[in-house]
């Protein structure tokens, strides 16, 4: 029949497949091999996650889509960007605090001081209240105590109502509560109120701090003394026995540079430590988020440690806590 192209003849599959491919003609070509591939049965399909372009061929696995991650869109950007899991904390999780490792029991020490038997500096760290700066209501003040490694030794915070705080404010009586790490209340500081409208000289104008320790047992009394040109106090003993003086500068409030309370022996020619207010620059000009530096000797006695401590506390509130109408100027 004219016209008609005879075709090939079919052959069976597997000699289709068993057929020697002619060889590349490139001489760097690589040898062809035969597939020893079996395919399986297909497996289920997962249908695409929401979000996701396009979908896979039937049989394959589509891993899931991380969702619970935070994703953050760049302002300019299309695709959002996904945390890596574990490197950055979640949202509305609390940054975690090191705490210094609780020493054990020594004996005469009171319990809770076992602490301050291995430092020789501590810094005392106020917070920064912003409603206190911006509405002038005086909040109860709050302080980290920390070691020179940044661990939390103590915390302490203050105890009093609010109409005391701003009605008396930088004069106002005051309980502080210092508490480790497990909470518990270790120490107990007490500022009874003193009249400051009458003369300086006279003794019943003169602030007064006692310190307890545990709470209800106290070990000593930190007492202002009146001097013409500086800060004056003296450490005292549970008998209140003077052991200790505090001398502060002509010029408690330091403009540009840090303000040094030096704690010396009763006749004044051994220097037992330091009480330093830091200067933060701005931050204390404006607010009263001070930043304390104690020196004492790593072999003082503990409950001098805790004595000089405690003052660094009343010092703070008499020179140092901001009024919004007046500061301090004694």
């Amino acid at each position: 029949m004219s016209g008609v192209v005879p075709a090939a003849p079919e052959q069976p599959t597997d000699e289709v497949e068993n057929q020697v491919k002619s060889p590349d003609p490139r001489p760097d070509a690589p040898p062809d091999y035969n597939s020893h591939l079996v395919l399986g049965p297909p497996g289920p399909a997962i249908p695409p996650s929401a979000g996701h372009a396009g979908s896979l061929p039937m049989g394959l696995y589509s891993p899931p889509q991380p969702h619970n991650l935070p994703l953050y869109q760049p302002a300019g950007g299309t695709h959002p960007i996904q945390y890596q899991p574990g490197k950055y904390p979640m949202p509305n999780q609390p940054v975690p605090v090191t705490w210094m490792p609780a020493p054990g029991h020594m004996p005469n020490c009171p319990p809770g001081l076992e602490y301050l038997t291995q430092l020789d500096i501590i810094h005392v760290l106020q917070h920064f209240e912003p409603l206190e700066m911006m509405t002038s209501f005086e909040t109860n003040n709050r302080y980290d105590i920390k070691n020179n490694l940044d661990q939390m030794v103590y915390v302490v915070t203050e105890d009093t109502d609010d109409y005391t705080r701003n009605a008396y404010r930088t004069l106002r009586p005051f309980v502080l509560r210092v508490t480790d790490y497990m909470g518990r209340e270790i120490m107990t500081m007490q500022r009874p109120f003193r009249c400051s409208c009458c003369c300086f000289c006279c003794p019943s104008t003169r602030q007064e701090l006692e310190v307890q320790c545990p709470p209800g047992v106290t070990i000593g009394f930190v007492a202002e003394h009146w001097n013409l040109c500086r800060a004056v106090y003296s450490i005292q003993n549970e008998k209140k026995e003077n052991v200790m003086r505090v001398r502060g500068p002509c010029s408690t409030y330091g403009c540009g540079s840090d303000s040094v309370f030096e704690v010396k022996s009763l006749d004044g020619t051994t220097d037992t430590g330091s009480i330093i207010r830091k200067w933060n620059g701005l931050l204390s000009a404006m607010s009263d988020a001070d930043h304390f530096e104690i020196q004492f000797p790593l072999d003082l006695d503990v409950k001098m440690k805790a004595m000089i401590f405690g003052a660094c506390f009343l010092i703070d509130f008499m020179y140092f806590e901001r009024s919004p109408t007046r500061r301090s100027s004694r």
